[in-house]
């Protein structure tokens, strides 16, 4: 029988509405209020960070770390193209180039063997986009920023308790940038957050938070008036939206296990396919603790993907392909540069599916889901719409 399986389904823990009306009872809505400490405590404590800092999305923390590196006009920033357009925009903003570098065939994530061919004087920062909850290869990538004096930005919006070598994800690079958007393993419906683990970003970064301004060491007694210091912005989330993803927060790990169990699942249940050549699976490499933040299957090319999309959506099953590059785009080309070869970047976009993935999903959700993807891929290699 025909099922209906959406891409994603926000998990509601259930606590939500209590920790809003506590919000409201605490008389305090903007930002900055006890749920948002009690979300930084919790980041900080868990990811084992110094500082993190609430922001109302992952694409402002990511511009907040743009200012802290003080990125400007002739910069440069090497960073895949393969991600989403804020990982991007955000040093775009402040004048700096983005470097687009091809990524791994195996995780997708920036290939840290091109990265070095990629710098140059002008080179400000590398930024690792760890895809899908799986990490980049931090110690390479360490060791190049430590020989050529740059910063190292992660954008760890789809890696909340996700870890490399046993450290976790966001805890790594000086700066690090976390999503908490609907589509995430715990969810604001939107937020973020920044997370300062170089000494040098600790004091600036929360003047930056507050608008360019000291106004949290005179909430703390520390200075007789605030004053504007730096340039900001408006980056809290209101004491609304702390409240919801503390909720989310309490149940961060019950939510990844779920979520691991479903990708298992389907790992599990492509492995035929596999073997057989008719697609290819994640790799997980050794020291790399994912999160399940997706699953997703390659294609053998752009034709078969489009034609396996097109039939899991007829049998309800919304499955759908993922970034489109972004040194191809009108603005990729505007405001970026490429850095040799793209081949692995636009042969993955090309054929790249995301499968329903949410920590709701019943047994019989997956594996209809598994049947479906494993049935479309037999029918389409019958037809020879798959080699």
């Amino acid at each position: 029988m025909k099922r209906l399986i959406p891409f994603n389904r926000p998990h509601i823990t259930g606590h939500e509405f209590e920790r809003i009306q506590e919000a409201i009872d605490n008389r305090h809505l903007s930002g900055n209020g006890p749920f948002t400490a009690r979300c930084q405590t919790w980041i900080e404590r868990t990811l084992d960070v110094p500082r993190a800092l609430l922001t109302h999305s992952c694409t402002g923390a990511l511009e907040m770390a743009a200012i802290l590196i003080d990125a400007a006009p002739g910069d440069e920033i090497i960073m895949p193209s393969f991600t989403f357009v804020s990982t991007a925009n955000a040093f775009a903003l402040r004048g700096a180039t983005p470097v687009f570098v091809d990524i791994r065939p195996d995780t997708l994530n920036l290939d840290e063997r091109l990265v070095e061919a990629a710098v140059t004087p002008r080179t400000r920062a590398i930024v690792a986009v760890h895809y899908g909850g799986v990490s980049c290869d931090m110690d390479a990538l360490g060791t190049i920023a430590g020989r050529h004096g740059l910063a190292v930005v992660e954008d760890a919006a789809q890696a909340v308790l996700a870890r490399w070598n046993g450290r976790p994800l966001g805890s790594i690079g000086d700066l690090a940038a976390l999503s908490f958007h609907e589509t995430k393993n715990v969810s604001a419906g939107e937020g973020g957050a920044l997370l300062v683990n170089s000494d040098r970003f600790l004091a600036r970064a929360e003047i930056v938070w507050e608008k360019g301004t000291d106004r949290s060491r005179f909430y703390r007694g520390e200075v007789d008036k605030y004053s504007w210091r730096d340039l900001g912005s408006s980056y809290q989330p209101s004491e609304i939206s702390a409240a919801f993803l503390w909720a989310q927060l309490e149940e961060a790990d019950r939510i990844t296990r779920a979520r691991l169990s479903v990708w298992d699942s389907y790992h599990r249940a492509f492995e035929e396919l596999e073997r057989e050549g008719l697609v290819r699976r994640p790799v997980v490499p050794r020291g790399c603790d994912h999160n399940a933040h997706l699953y997703y299957l390659l294609l053998p090319n752009g034709r078969s993907r489009a034609a396996l999309l097109a039939a899991l959506a007829a049998q309800g099953v919304n499955a759908i392909f993922h970034y489109v590059p972004l040194h191809g785009s009108p603005a990729g080309q505007r405001f970026g540069r490429i850095a040799g070869s793209m081949r692995e970047t636009e042969s993955t976009s090309e054929r790249l599916i995301r499968l329903p993935l949410w920590s709701d999903m019943t047994a019989e959700d997956v594996t209809y889901v598994a049947e479906q993807v494993i049935h479309q891929v037999r029918q389409l290699q019958r037809v020879d719409a798959i080699p």
